[in-house]
């Protein structure tokens, strides 16, 4: 039974970069994949959050980097690639988990706003992407896991920009997907129900729209970070090898109902 599940479930050899690492879903996902063998390397803009993951998950016996890096700033973005790839050389795994929401009502979204919403939501996946992508796709083998949202699917109060920044996000997978499934390289996407985080602190402090969240699940709860554990590391390894182009939605049963 171990070689079994090694043999569909292990990433080891493998190297994973994960941005938006150091909290939240992303810090959950990371942590599964180390876990799951994988050395990983930690990407996003707060330092003292990325080295206490880097500590902890070291501490557990991982093999852990980090990055900080703003990854709004496109110059910034290929810079931190480079820096990734030079602690445990060219990744195989790539989880894009960074995000910001901005959120005024949208007559009152900016175009500063919008413009920054994209950059870190859509752009920065894109371009990470493009870096990694190819070389995943002549190396035979490689994951890219984008994490979108509810809202690539449909509204939610206050969230235009970033709900369009989602959208695009799901389309970006299966284009990356048309381009490099044949090579080796699945390209998926999870769209999570409502996790209380730090992104989402606005609604998780108010008692009465986080408990009318939990009620429209068929589970009866909103998400916690360890509840994309299993997911990653399915969509991470070979078990998911003809698993491609997809959006799974990790929610509770909430997009179903």
């Amino acid at each position: 039974m171990a070689d079994y599940l090694e043999r569909l479930f292990s990433l080891a050899g493998r190297v994973a970069v994960v941005t938006g690492g150091s909290s939240g879903i992303g810090r959950a996902i990371a942590g599964a994949l180390v876990g799951a063998d994988a050395r990983v390397v930690l990407v996003a803009r707060g330092e003292p959050a990325l080295a206490d993951a880097t500590a902890e998950l070291t501490a557990a016996g991982g093999a852990v980097g980090f990055v900080s890096v703003d990854l709004g700033d496109r110059a910034a973005v290929a810079s931190a690639a480079a820096q990734a790839t030079a602690i445990f050389g060219q990744p195989d795994i790539l989880v894009n988990c960074a995000g910001v929401n901005i959120r005024p009502p949208l007559p009152s979204l900016t175009a500063a706003d919008w413009d920054r919403t994209l950059a870190v939501n859509l752009s920065a996946p894109f371009l990470l992407g493009q870096l990694f992508g190819p070389p995943m796709a002549a190396r035979g083998w490689g994951r890219i896991i984008n994490v979108a949202s509810q809202q690539a699917i449909r509204a939610f109060g206050n969230s235009g920009g970033y709900g369009a920044s989602k959208g695009g996000l799901v389309s970006l997978t299966r284009s990356q997907s048309e381009a490099w499934a044949s090579s080796g390289v699945c390209c998926n996407a999870i769209a999570p129900g409502f996790v209380p985080s730090p992104m989402t602190r606005e609604v998780a402090e108010d008692p009465v729209r986080s408990a009318a969240l939990a009620a429209r699940t068929m589970i009866g709860r909103n998400g916690v970070p360890a509840d994309f554990e299993g997911i990653a590391v399915f969509l991470a390894s070979a078990a998911s090898g003809y698993v491609t182009g997809q959006v799974i939605f990790v929610d509770g049963g909430f997009s179903a109902s």
